[in-house]
């Protein structure tokens, strides 16, 4: 955080207490159950709420801007809770997230579900109507008569922990429970629902104490010893996810003492380096075949897992991957363990990754080296623009590595398509903490709008690799506009959802249609208020890609791109036959 936005924190902390002050000095003016809930949420750490606005959250509204929270104001509800859910990942705070009634709460839900699947902290604070208003056909009603209360109003699948305050007396054990659920290992989202009449009613109790707890799980002495028994006991690799972010000196001591194999996740990159002579690939979804030529050829006798769910995109479940006798599989969720390959023979060790990979390195204080040569990934190589016109993707991303990966300090983000197929197999990551992906919930819109919660946690670049069907789809280039937020996108224009039209083909529907419009962003980006530049030859690519991240603002690089050109998702489209979706 910069000088200028301690400034603002600071000038809106003295309004905050100056108005709490004039509260208690005047018996008129009791302190309210949305100042309560706000002073609670500053409490737990937030520092940025981000949402949209509308009358039956106002009172809430108003008592988040005269704190010291800094109060985003998005153009779209689900275009906030990506952002949240990347503002976390960059400040490790939680994020609230703010809607009014009825449509404000559903459109945020996609953005929370993805908050969910990425293991983020946000708290969707809400309005909901007012009891005397309930059943009579209320303006966006929102109770038991109009939406379904399981799943939205309750704890579930959506929501860690949910519930509507009716009364001031239920903020200490609302209070408690978020705390508990902030402390927490993992991700964690929320939902309080404040009825408007309850926001405005003052508050009858003692706001309670906050207090945040952290504590590390690990395993027992017992489970470190056996673990380091099964590794010795012949040739191990090590599978690093994004849970496993934390440790990523840790586990490169590990490997560089015992000669272990790496490979990651698509949203593991970087926690282990990519140009580290034992990093073997990416697996899954635009993974390296290098990766399945080493479970081949040098097959392990075990694979220690560290931080990663091994789902469809991470695995494809594919049985090369299964070692000779098993994973050693570690995650603090202890039902992560085993569910991918439900027929492998999985040690199970629920921990924190970082606390059991120290414990581990005790009985590994010597290097050993690496045992036989390794495979590598796709190496790199420089590839000359030339004159045709569009721009080819495997150039584009080329120019991305030397100007943005290598050049720059930015956060890297790939949104859902395409995007990512091309980003998880040509960039190279060798930090964590450089990039994004979700490929989880993947849905569309997470990065064209998380871009601004990450650069503005950031207080720096952050940078989109995005499609065109994306960037129409929920772009907040206008809240970046507002704020100034220095994001970038490079959005590759091909005038399709080519994702999508690729892999009709590829399952033998060749009568789909996908195609769109072919949009002008930068008009569209200048419209708002960007900066921008359009992209139609390759000898132009790098120039825009500099002067893109020059900028001190938001700004939009338009690339026109080949849509022959052919990403490597083959083993999506291989894993959907696999399940029925072909037309052969």
């Amino acid at each position: 955080m910069d000088a200028k936005s301690d400034d603002i924190k600071a000038d809106t902390s003295q309004k905050f207490n100056s108005t709490e002050q004039q509260s208690h000095s005047k018996p008129s003016r009791p302190f309210s159950v949305a100042e309560a809930v706000v002073k609670i949420l500053e409490d737990l750490g937030v520092e940025y709420a981000f949402g949209v606005s509308g009358g039956a959250i106002a009172p809430v509204w108003a008592a988040l801007h005269q704190s010291s929270i800094q109060v985003l104001h998005f153009r779209h509800e689900a275009g906030a809770a990506f952002a949240a859910t990347e503002t976390y990942f960059v400040s490790d705070r939680p994020v609230v997230v703010f809607a009014t009634t009825g449509p404000g709460i559903t459109n945020a839900l996609t953005g929370l579900l993805a908050a969910r699947w990425e293991g983020a902290k946000v708290i969707l604070v809400s309005a909901s109507t007012s009891a005397p208003q309930r059943g009579r056909w209320a303006i966006q009603e929102t109770s038991g008569y109009t939406m379904p209360s399981a799943g939205i109003f309750t704890s579930g699948s959506v929501f860690h922990y949910a519930t509507t305050l009716e009364s001031s007396n239920e903020l200490p054990e609302i209070s408690r429970r978020l705390a508990l659920g902030l402390a927490q290992r993992g991700g964690f989202v929320a939902h309080l629902s404040i009825p408007t009449n309850i926001q405005t009613s003052s508050l009858s109790i003692s706001l309670p104490q906050v207090t945040l707890s952290h504590s590390a799980a690990t395993a027992t002495q017992e489970t470190i010893a056996k673990c380091v028994q099964l590794l010795c006991e012949g040739s191990f690799a090590m599978w690093v996810g994004f849970g496993a972010r934390a440790a990523a000196k840790e586990i490169r001591q590990l490997a560089e003492r015992t000669g272990a194999a790496v490979m990651c996740s698509p949203r593991g990159k970087g926690i282990f380096p990519e140009d580290h002579p034992q990093f073997i690939g990416v697996t899954g979804f635009g993974g390296h075949e290098s990766v399945l030529r080493y479970m081949q050829e040098q097959r392990p006798r075990r694979v220690l897992v560290l931080g990663t769910r091994l789902g469809e995109f991470t695995s494809f479940w594919n049985p090369l991957m299964i070692p000779c006798q098993g994973f050693l599989h570690v995650d603090i969720d202890p039902e992560i363990p085993g569910t991918a390959y439900p027929c492998a023979k999985t040690f199970a060790i629920q921990s924190d990754v970082g606390e059991f990979v120290k414990a581990l390195l005790k009985y590994f204080p010597n290097h050993s080296g690496i045992s036989k040569p390794l495979p590598v990934p796709r190496k790199r190589h420089i590839i000359k623009p030339h004159a045709s016109i569009p721009v080819r993707p495997e150039l584009l991303m080329n120019v991305i590595q030397q100007v943005i990966v290598d050049g720059s300090d930015a956060l890297v983000m790939a949104e859902s398509g395409n995007s990512f197929a091309w980003v998880i197999h040509l960039l190279q990551f060798t930090t964590p903490n450089r990039y994004r992906i979700s490929n989880g919930f993947g849905s569309m819109g997470h990065f064209v709008t998380g871009v601004v919660g990450a650069a503005l946690a950031r207080n720096s670049k952050a940078v989109a690799i995005v499609g065109d069907g994306a960037m129409l789809m929920n772009s907040e280039v206008n809240t970046a506009v507002k704020y100034q937020v220095p994001a970038v996108w490079i959005v590759l224009n091909d005038g399709r959802y080519n994702i999508c039209q690729q892999g009709m083909v590829y399952l033998g529907f060749n009568d789909a249609d996908a195609t769109i419009p072919q949009a002008d962003f930068v008009k569209i980006a200048q419209g708002m208020g960007a900066e921008g530049i359009r992209v139609e030859k390759e000898s132009d690519v790098q120039a825009a890609l500099e002067k893109a991240i020059a900028a001190t603002g938001p700004f939009v690089v338009d690339v026109i791109i080949d849509p022959t050109q052919i990403p490597p998702s083959e083993s999506r489209n291989q894993s959907l036959i696999s399940q029925g979706a072909t037309n052969y």
